[in-house]
């Protein structure tokens, strides 16, 4: 153990290589536990199933806030749960997305979880490599962070004036007319196969792709978008990388379980994109103010996020009450 010492001490992106090491320890644990034994099979998840399986993932988040909180400080512990925070709302709106993906493509709910996870593993993927090049940017250039804070106003006012309803069809995406004209996609699943061999025009045997793959990549394109929020917002949080990441990615890990649930509810919180837009506005207008009276307090900015988020959702609750789910959101 003396001789690993060194290796374990040293710092990457500023934090030690142990910790990084726990956390990707716990990540792998969580998700070879959900597939490799909870889900082996293909069959539907419940909502039950769902919510148990999100309040799982959601406690090992808040713990793993806690750990964060005890080795590296309170400020930091502040910054991982605002960011934590942050993220997971601001994942609504991808559920949404998910949702009207599987219902267009028609992917029987049984096999959404699998789609689901190994997009788990693009995203953990696809957030490394750009918060490490944010990270990168923020230290080289410090102004970077005031045009993240930019984006986060433009894209938080263009949010407060978008109308509820404002949803894409996908019918008419480009990307989806552009993966179906270069790929083989068969016109029907099957079984829970992302690629399958067949023959082409000619008769001779090739490998085409499955609406199944197809949904996921349209999901971790999704992803992305909805990162290029997400990753300037945590950043004006913070500029700790190991705080960014961690919060975002046990924010998406339990968002994903908690998928099932919020996918036959989701037209309830319709008013909460209006509570997301007032935290960007918020979050953006920290970097500016910063200057001005100094660095907001990590409990403040906490407070402010639970407050506008907790008021969006029983906003949204009230003014929804009694409406049935759109039929074009449930997959």
């Amino acid at each position: 153990m003396t001789a690993l010492e060194p290796f374990f001490m040293a710092e990457f992106l500023g934090t030690a290589t142990w910790l990084w090491l726990v956390f990707i320890s716990i990540v792998i644990s969580l998700l070879v536990f959900d597939l490799g034994v909870l889900h082996r099979e293909h069959r539907e998840i419940g909502v039950r199933e769902s919510l148990l399986l999100s309040a799982g993932y959601i406690t090992a988040g808040l713990l793993f806030g806690l750990w964060v909180w005890q080795v590296k400080g309170g400020d930091a512990g502040m910054d991982y749960y605002t960011g934590f925070l942050i993220e997971k709302s601001l994942s609504m709106d991808n559920v949404f997305v998910m949702a009207m993906i599987f219902s267009f493509l028609a992917i029987p709910r049984k096999y959404q979880h699998e789609v689901l996870f190994w997009g788990i593993l693009g995203v953990i993927v696809l957030r490394a490599l750009m918060i490490g090049l944010g990270a990168t940017l923020v230290s080289e250039y410090s102004w970077i962070l005031y045009v993240f804070g930019a984006f986060l106003l433009l894209t938080g006012v263009k949010m407060l004036f978008s109308k509820v309803d404002d949803h894409p069809d996908l019918s008419e995406n480009v990307l989806v007319k552009f993966l179906r004209k270069r790929m083989r996609v068969t016109d029907r699943l099957h079984d829970g196969r992302f690629f399958v061999r067949q023959p082409d025009a000619r008769g001779n045997p090739v490998v085409w792709a499955t609406p199944l793959f197809l949904a996921l990549v349209l999901i971790e394109c999704a992803d992305l978008v909805f990162a290029v929020d997400s990753v300037p917002a945590i950043f004006a949080i913070t500029q700790d990388p190991f705080i960014v990441y961690t919060s975002n990615i046990f924010a998406i890990l339990g968002l994903r379980a908690l998928y099932f649930a919020l996918a036959a509810m989701i037209h309830r919180f319709a008013y909460l994109k209006y509570a997301l837009a007032l935290v960007l506005v918020f979050v953006g207008s920290k970097i500016f103010l910063v200057g001005i009276i100094g660095k907001i307090p990590s409990v403040i900015s906490l407070g402010v996020t639970l407050t506008l988020l907790l008021g969006g959702v029983l906003l949204s609750l009230w003014k929804t009450r009694g409406q049935a789910a759109p039929t074009n959101q449930l997959a």
